[in-house]
C-alpha cells in the first residue's frame, strides 16, 4: 500500500551560502551511469529521495548520500522534522565538513538556535568550540538532544519529469545537525539519523526550495515495501500512467467522521484546535498506525463494529496493538482492500472528505484474522488524531496546503508503480 503527500508552504528566504550554483545547479554524476539529459536545471525537473519501509520497525527509511568521500545513509523519514540530523559518533569521516560557528551567516539562517557550543574533547564532526547548537529530536524515541549545525556535501537524485531518471545533484554546503549515537535509540538497525520536511529554516525541503527560488513543496509517496518523496511540482508518473500532481488538493482540518456514511457521534470540538494548542489532527510517518483520543476511539470503533456486523463480519479476540479484530475466513476483497465498513474523513464540507478503504483501515495480524488499524491514543493528549504510516500508503495527498486522493488502489496503480526507467 502506498500514500503520496504534498504539502505547499511559503519560502522562508533565500541562502546563498547552502548551496553550489545560485542561478544555476551544477550536476555532477556520483557514478557512471549511462544517464543522458541536459546538464542546468530547469523547473520541470524534480528532486526525489527513494523511500523503503522497515518491516520490523514499520519506519520509512529514505535514502541519500553525504560527505567526502560519498557515503551512502538511510535516514528514516519525519513529516514533521525540524531538521536532517546524522549520527556524528561513529564513523563519520570527511574531508568537507564544516562546523557553524556562532554568530556565523548559517547560524544566523538556522534561527531559533538553541546556545552556543563548547566541546572540549579533541575537536571532530559534531565536537567543535563556538558552534551554533539546536535539538534534534528523536519522536519514536520522544526524546532530544543537544546537537550542532554543520555544513557538508549532500548528493540527491533528480527527474526530469517524473519518469525519466537524471543525475545526482550535488550540494556542497548543505546544513544538517550532528546527532549523538545515543538519539538512534528505537530507530531501525543501521539508521544513521532522520530526514525532517518540517517547516523549518534548514529542513531539507525549505533548502532546496531556497535554492531554487520556489515556494516549497514536497510531495510523499508511501508503500509498505517503496516509495518517493518528491521536491518542487510534478509531473509524477505512476503506471498506468497518471500524472500524480494534478489530483486535486485539499486543505487538511476535519469536520467529522463517517463510516458507512453515517457520522460517528463524537464531540467535533476536539477535532479542532483550541486555544491552547490541544486537539486537531496531525500527520505522522513516526507511527505505525493512526491514534485517536480515547472518547473519539472509543465511538469510532464502536460505530465501525456496528456497521461490520450489518456486513456479516464476525468480532474475534484482539491481538496487540489492536483492540478490534475480525474473522478473515470467506472475507471478500476487492483492489481497494477487504471488503469492509468505508471511513470518511469529512474536511471542509460534506462534499469534501478523505475515504479510507479496507487496504488502510484493516491490518491482516495473521492469516484469519483482520484488525482495524487504529489504536487508543489515551487520555488528555495533546493531538486528537495523529494519523500514522499504514493509513497514509497508497493514497496520495494533495497539494495546495495538505490533502489526499484517497486509495490510489482504485487508479489501479500504486506508489510501488513510479517510472524512472522510461516515458511509458
Amino acid at each position: 500500500m502506498s500514500s503520496f503527500l504534498t504539502s505547499s508552504t511559503s519560502g522562508l528566504g533565500a541562502s546563498t551560502f547552502a548551496f553550489r550554483g545560485w542561478h544555476r545547479w551544477r550536476w555532477e554524476e556520483s557514478q557512471p551511469s549511462g544517464i543522458q539529459g541536459p546538464r542546468t536545471w530547469t523547473l520541470r525537473s524534480s528532486l526525489f529521495l527513494p523511500v523503503t519501509k522497515d518491516t520490523t520497525n514499520l519506519q520509512y527509511v529514505s535514502h541519500l548520500s553525504q560527505r567526502t568521500p560519498l557515503v551512502p545513509l538511510k535516514l528514516v523519514l519525519d513529516l514533521g522534522g525540524q531538521y536532517l540530523w546524522v549520527d556524528y559518533d561513529l564513523d563519520y569521516v570527511s574531508s568537507s565538513y564544516k562546523p557553524a560557528h556562532c554568530k556565523s551567516k548559517q547560524c544566523i539562517y538556522a534561527g531559533d538556535t538553541f546556545a552556543c557550543s563548547t566541546c572540549k574533547a579533541t575537536p571532530k564532526p559534531g565536537c567543535n568550540n563556538d558552534t551554533c547548537s539546536v535539538n534534534p529530536g528523536n519522536p519514536i524515541g520522544n526524546f532530544g538532544m543537544t546537537g550542532e549545525i554543520a555544513q557538508d556535501v549532500i548528493t540527491i537524485q533528480s527527474t526530469y519529469d517524473g519518469s525519466t531518471p537524471g543525475p545526482s545533484l550535488t550540494v556542497t554546503r548543505f546544513l544538517f545537525t550532528c546527532g549523538s549515537t545515543a538519539l538512534l535509540s528505537g530507530l531501525f538497525s543501521g539508521a544513521k539519523g532522520m530526514v525532517g520536511l518540517g517547516r523549518t529554516h534548514i529542513s531539507l525541503p525549505t533548502l532546496l526550495a531556497d535554492a531554487m527560488g520556489v515556494a516549497q513543496k514536497f510531495t510523499v509517496c508511501l508503500l509498505s515495501s517503496k516509495g518517493v518523496v518528491f521536491f518542487e511540482d510534478g509531473p509524477y508518473v505512476v503506471l498506468p500512467r497518471m500524472d500524480g500532481s494534478r489530483l486535486t488538493s485539499i486543505s487538511l482540518g476535519w469536520e467529522s467522521i463517517k463510516i458507512n456514511g453515517k457520522a460517528v457521534l463524537l464531540n467535533v470540538s476536539r477535532l479542532s484546535i483550541s486555544k491552547d494548542g490541544m486537539g486537531g489532527t496531525k500527520i505522522s510517518t513516526s507511527d505505525p498506525y493512526t491514534k485517536l483520543e480515547t472518547s473519539i476511539y472509543n465511538a469510532f470503533t464502536k460505530a465501525f463494529v456496528r456497521e461490520a456486523t450489518s456486513l456479516k463480519m464476525t468480532k474475534v479476540a484482539s491481538v496487540a496493538p489492536f483492540k478490534t479484530c475480525f474473522s478473515s475466513k470467506g472475507r471478500p476483497s476487492t483492489r481497494v482492500g477487504p471488503v469492509v465498513p468505508m471511513i470518511d474523513l469529512v474536511l471542509q464540507n460534506e462534499s469534501v472528505y478523505w475515504r479510507i478503504f479496507g487496504a488502510n483501515s484493516m491490518v491482516q495480524v495473521n492469516k484469519d484474522v483482520l484488525c482495524l488499524g487504529f489504536v487508543d491514543g489515551g487520555v488528555n493528549v495533546r493531538t486528537s488524531i495523529l494519523i500514522g504510516g499504514y493509513q497514509l500508503e497508497d493514497n496520495l495527498l494533495g497539494k495546495s496546503m495538505l490533502g489526499f486522493s484517497s486509495s490510489l488502489l482504485s487508479k489501479q496503480t500504486t506508489c510501488a508503480n513510479f517510472n524512472f526507467t522510461s516515458k511509458a
